[in-house]
């Protein structure tokens, strides 16, 4: 049986950092507000902007990678640590759906329920998101990194947009993190399977 904390005991926790004044990092937390595929706020007077040390330290790793290649660029969050209670509101939704490969089963646990997984983008120097292909949270074959060499070859995916999944791509493994296969803004911290043997689950 999994390790549980409440995502209320994690502000006095020593392991859980807040990432909201992390330099290169900036904050457009969607599932705090209504800009999300549910429409509303998912979080309500909880505080998202959160992972693991190990996480946290590592992201700001990232965000050093990215000014070395981008002076002025900024790592982009939409989302942090999601505690399981987000996590089984959003499967509900999709659990029947051919979309039900972009979210983790709750029963599982994923990994941003234990404050280890970032959904994340870049942010030029003037503030303007950089095009991906897709925005976050878009449920369809043009965001999945193991489609992009055929989307490329068919023209759905830009020389352009490409380059600027491979700079966050980079820019996130240089500090330790692994990609997915379905969501190019999706960032773990740490194996999953260890992570889901041995770290808490936060709810």
């Amino acid at each position: 049986m999994k390790a549980v904390i409440g995502m209320e005991e994690l502000a006095a926790h020593p392991e859980y950092l807040s990432i909201a004044d992390l330099d290169g990092v900036k904050l457009d937390l969607r599932y705090a507000c209504a800009n999300n595929f549910v429409g509303r706020n998912l979080y309500g007077d909880a505080a998202p902007a959160l992972l693991h040390r190990r996480a946290a330290e590592r992201l700001a790793m990232a965000a050093r990678e990215l000014r070395r290649q981008r002076p002025g660029f900024s790592l982009l969050v939409f989302d942090a640590l999601r505690p399981g209670r987000v996590q089984r509101v959003l499967w509900d939704i999709v659990k029947d759906t051919p979309q039900r490969i972009y979210v983790a089963d709750p029963a599982r646990g994923s990994i941003h329920s234990f404050g280890m997984a970032v959904d994340l983008s870049v942010e030029d120097d003037g503030g303007r998101e950089l095009d991906m292909g897709t925005g976050f949270d878009d449920f369809t074959e043009l965001a999945q990194p193991q489609r992009e060499t055929e989307l490329r070859q068919a023209g759905r995916l830009g020389e352009a947009q490409l380059a600027n999944r491979l700079l966050l791509r980079h820019c996130m493994s240089q500090a330790g993190f692994s990609g997915i296969a379905t969501e190019w803004w999706h960032f773990e911290a740490a194996d999953r399977d260890w992570v889901r043997a041995h770290m808490l689950l936060i709810e």
